[in-house]
């Protein structure tokens, strides 16, 4: 497994970047880690354009009450997130797609084109 790091200022202490190091050494992807980010890498990541936002609509579709009761909602969100195979076939489609608007951008901002 390899660890995709955003670089976020709070992210990146030398006490975060000695973890990582220690847990995934050459598997880091990320600002100052072995295998650089390709530029705007939050527009291809697929948990940043599909993943956090689905579950958060799963998640909160009602009011959470509890710590207890969000902690089960998680859980059966990403369950039901990972056992639903077409969701993975759209993810894969708009992730070519995000890919050939990159390329075609010369790697400049894209989101913009996203229909």
């Amino acid at each position: 497994m390899s660890f995709m790091h955003d670089g976020a200022t709070p992210h990146y202490t030398i006490a975060v970047r000695e973890h990582l190091n220690e847990y995934f050494g050459d598997r880091l992807i990320g600002r100052g880690g072995p295998v650089p980010s390709p530029a705007r890498s939050p527009d291809l990541n697929s948990l940043n354009f599909f993943f956090w936002g689905h579950l958060k609509t799963l998640v909160y579709s009602t009011p959470v009450n509890s710590v207890e009761e969000l902690e089960q909602r998680i859980r059966f969100s990403v369950g039901l997130i990972t056992n639903t195979m077409p969701n993975f076939r759209k993810i894969h489609t708009n992730l070519h797609h995000r890919v050939t608007l990159c390329t075609e951008e010369n790697g400049g901002h894209f989101e913009q084109l996203l229909s």
